[in-house]
């Protein structure tokens, strides 16, 4: 998962239960305007074709609608669209423009290629061995067609073999196509790819050498027009889309790749360069050139989402205006200056640099959630272990200030929490016009929710957002179920002393923060998820298993002089019983797991609240704070919790809660984020985050130096010794390396090695001293690598290997000895807390 994400340029929704594919999304100049910007064409499986030429929307327009220029409803559905010099429609086969005189070749079910001259048809050949249709492209430099077929290899052939070969009147076999007239039909080459292709491009980049690339379900490959391989790369995702484009650099070409993981990666060749995070999955991109923005990256899922974006940081749009030949008032100039960088620092802290549209809502809710349960309850299951499941009603209220057609309600919770009716469909509605929806909200789970909270739709996404002297103390025998009741304790006394008109009213926790427990969670957590893996693995074993029997018994049956089984099929029946055993263990294990993540969830939002109260960290601070300890809302096997949170604590530590500003420039690290092996590393960084943010420390996105403010240090806590943690996180790749090392028992002539290597280190040291000594030293050291020479002649032959384990042995060695020197220095309260404390 990327750290980054694709900015919005424009984006709409295309009807409501429409379907599309990667071949209903063209983009060009359609109406021949001559201006080089493009238009978006889009049809859909339910025969609806439009076209839009997108901008954004600016303060002087409330609506969209002038983006679209046409929509017409067809009688047959579209499965793709291309553009020439005129759009051409294509349905229930696939159609490809034909170089630039405007041939159209089509691909029909049967797998028979039709030519058409503009709307006159030309002729038609069936594909030797067809069985289903797959991909096509054309390339132009060898004037041939590129497909992939059913038997998994991509085939070449020339527009002259197709012109010159048999008629395809009626579909004939092999053998009577060779005995009728005309030239039998075979392919120019053929590579075979061992998987099904999800789409075949031939970009027209280069007129020397001519490129294909082939998306396959599990490989990216990239061929020459001859056939030969280029490169392959094997994919570690579902990939869903591609687009080869033009790179900068010669012999290269960039791509475009899209998976089932909302990720947008730019490959050149097989170099990832960069990776943008979407919002949903795209099966078609396409890049266009709109007035305001070249280059953007047009998107289309199955769905119906169209979306317009690109990658980076937001542009600016600022035009310098023209000199005036006047005398300069500096004075002005200076208050000019100050209101500027006072906008600027402004504008720094929001970080957000386009403006936003204050445009009036056309929809205004309001959501009442009643104070007292349901007399009866609403819920769809009654009982949960043989207790009634409670629930609560709740009230939208939608007033329109302009007249809307048909809204559509959507309302999301997040599990264990469930609502009796997640989707109404209401009348259209007037100017002023208001309406009531009502729907009961109960738990549907074993276990809290992390979450009160709940989104609310109206005919396009608007999530509706819930706003987060004495003593009080609140147990619980779970950590994590203490946050609904401490969140909402806040809450009522936030309004409560608002009503009273307080001012000078602050909500404070001065208790140790209860690391220990929190950590418990994330212990669970983790050991579910590494659980996960091991079945994961384990299935992977037996499934391997269970092919291997199946392949045998298949050869045994198939034998003509049949013979004994040898146990195989015992061996298959348990195999099998252990494959459902492990499958069943897994589900449990799921099922667990996400359980665990809503507890850890229940738990980080816990600890947010705390450390806010605890230092008294304002929305800014909090909300980076959330982010960072809270960057996803669920769990997947590529990315989880853990090496998510790790990152994010540690580029705050390096960023700005560094010490010294030298740290601050360090930039983040890019590589692939994964299961650590334990949780030593992220304990120790969120106690330190925990340590800083108690010496005073400010959490913001700028890179401006820590300001240290007044330090508030709870009851029962005390300051982490930072020189000695900071000191352990460098060397632990040398301390596995010396474990490794002692683990691995080293023969007689490593140890005569590792003395003469003593030997030499002494000479070193005694360098100072004399010359004689050295001289004598170095004699003595060329006499014992002679001897070791003639006493075994494998000794010249060691690997180099055992050579650097003796080093790194060494090197292990000093190493601890400069550490033991260092945790010396310390005071003896500062071991005390370390042995209380351990690595955490």
């Amino acid at each position: 998962m990327s750290l980054f994400k694709a900015r919005d340029w424009w984006a709409s929704v295309l009807g409501e239960g429409e379907e599309f594919d990667q071949g209903c999304l063209c983009v060009g100049d359609v109406d021949n305007s001559g201006s080089g910007y493009d238009k978006i064409v889009v049809g859909s499986f339910m025969g609806m074709l439009r076209i839009f030429s997108p901008h954004p929307a600016k303060p002087e327009e409330p609506t969209e609608a002038d983006a679209q220029l046409l929509e017409v409803q067809l009688p047959d559905p579209i499965i793709q669209v291309d553009m020439g010099k005129f759009v051409s429609i294509c349905h229930m086969k696939e159609q490809l423009k034909y170089r630039g005189h405007h041939f159209i070749c089509i691909q029909s079910m049967d797998g028979m290629l039709m030519f058409f001259e503009q709307e006159t048809y030309a002729f038609g050949r069936f594909l030797p061995g067809f069985l289903l249709p797959g991909p096509l492209s054309y390339c132009i430099r060898t004037d041939s067609f590129i497909t992939v077929s059913s038997t998994r290899q991509v085939e070449c052939y020339r527009y002259e073999t197709l012109a010159v070969a048999t008629d395809a009147d009626t579909r004939q076999d092999s053998d009577q196509q060779s005995k009728s007239s005309g030239k039998r039909l075979t392919a120019d080459w053929t590579l075979v790819l061992g998987e099904e292709a999800l789409d075949i491009c031939v970009p027209n980049t280069s007129s020397v050498m001519s490129s294909i690339f082939v998306l396959g379900e599990r490989n990216f490959f990239g061929l020459k027009d001859n056939g030969q391989i280029r490169f392959m790369k094997k994919l570690e995702f579902n990939p869903s889309c591609f687009l080869p484009y033009g790179s900068v650099s010669e012999g290269s070409t960039n791509i475009l790749m899209c998976n089932h993981n909302n990720m947008l990666l730019v490959y050149q060749d097989v170099t990832l360069k960069w990776a943008a995070q979407l919002s949903c999955v795209p099966v078609a991109v396409r890049i266009a050139n709109f007035p305001e923005l070249r280059g953007l990256v047009v998107t289309l899922s199955s769905d119906g989402h169209l979306q317009c974006s690109y990658m980076g940081t937001d542009p600016s749009f600022f035009t310098a205006p023209k000199v005036d030949a006047r005398e300069v008032n500096y004075d002005e100039v200076d208050t000019e200056m100050k209101m500027l960088q006072k906008v600027i620092r402004e504008a720094t802290k929001t970080q957000d640099i386009l403006p936003r549209a204050e445009t009036e809502e056309e929809l205004t809710l309001t959501a009442i959630v009643s104070s007292n349960l349901d007399e009866v309850s609403c819920a769809v299951i009654p009982e949960m272990n043989g207790m009634p499941v409670p629930s609560v009603t709740v009230k939208v209220k939608i007033k329109s200030r302009s007249a809307v057609q048909s809204p559509k309600v959507t309302v999301c919770v997040q599990p264990p929490l469930a609502v009796t009716q997640d989707q109404f469909v209401l009348d259209s509605m007037g100017s002023g016009c208001e309406l009531v929806v009502r729907f009961s909200a109960f738990l549907n789970g074993h276990y809290p929710p992390a979450d009160l909270c709940g989104d609310i739709a109206v005919s396009y996404s608007s999530a509706t957002e819930l706003n987060p002297a004495e003593r009080y103390r609140i147990q619980s025998e779970s950590f994590e179920d203490i946050w609904l009741v401490a969140k909402e304790l806040v809450q009522r006394f936030v309004r409560h002393f608002a009503s009273l008109g307080a001012k000078d009213f602050q909500n404070s926790f001065t208790g140790p923060i209860p690391l220990p427990e929190y950590f418990e969670t994330v212990d669970h957590h983790f050991e579910l998820r590494v659980n996960a893996q091991k079945y994961q693995d384990l299935l992977s074993e037996r499934a391997v298993q269970f092919r291997a029997i199946q392949r045998r018994l298949l050869t045994r049956f198939k034998d003509k002089t049949p013979g004994p089984l040898q146990n195989l099929d015992t061996l298959m029946e348990g195999t099998y019983r252990q494959v459902i055993a492990l499958a069943d263990a897994a589900e449990d294990n799921r099922e667990r797991l996400i359980q665990a993540f809503t507890r850890l969830r229940s738990a980080t939002h816990l600890l947010i609240l705390l450390l806010s109260l605890w230092q008294g960290l304002g929305s800014e601070q909090t909300a980076i704070l959330e982010a960072t300890l809270l960057p996803l809302l669920q769990d997947t096997p590529q990315l989880g919790w853990e090496e998510s949170v790790d990152a994010a604590v540690s580029h705050l530590l390096k960023s700005c809660l560094s010490r010294s500003p030298k740290d601050q420039a360090i930039s983040l690290s890019t590589g692939p984020l994964t299961i650590p092996k334990d949780m030593s590393r992220l304990k120790k960084h969120i106690t330190l985050l925990c340590d800083r943010l108690g010496k005073g420390g400010r959490l913001s996105l700028t890179s401006e130096a820590n300001v240290p403010t007044t330090v508030m240090m709870p009851v029962g806590c005390e300051s982490i010794p930072e020189p000695i943690v900071e000191q352990e996180e460098e060397p632990p790749l040398q301390q596995d390396a010396a474990k490794y090392i002692k683990k691995k028992q080293p023969s007689k002539r490593i140890k005569s090695k590792s003395d003469s290597s003593k030997e030499s280190s002494r000479e070193k040291k005694e360098k100072d001293s004399g010359k004689e000594k050295v001289s004598s030293k170095e004699s003595k050291r060329e006499s014992s690598k002679e001897s070791s020479k003639r006493e075994s002649t494998k000794e010249s032959k060691e690997p180099s290997k055992d050579r650097e384990s003796t080093r790194e042995k060494e090197s292990s060695k000093e190493s601890g000895k400069e550490k033991t020197k260092v945790s010396r220095k310390s005071s003896v309260k500062v071991k005390e807390k370390k042995s209380d404390a351990g690595d955490g």
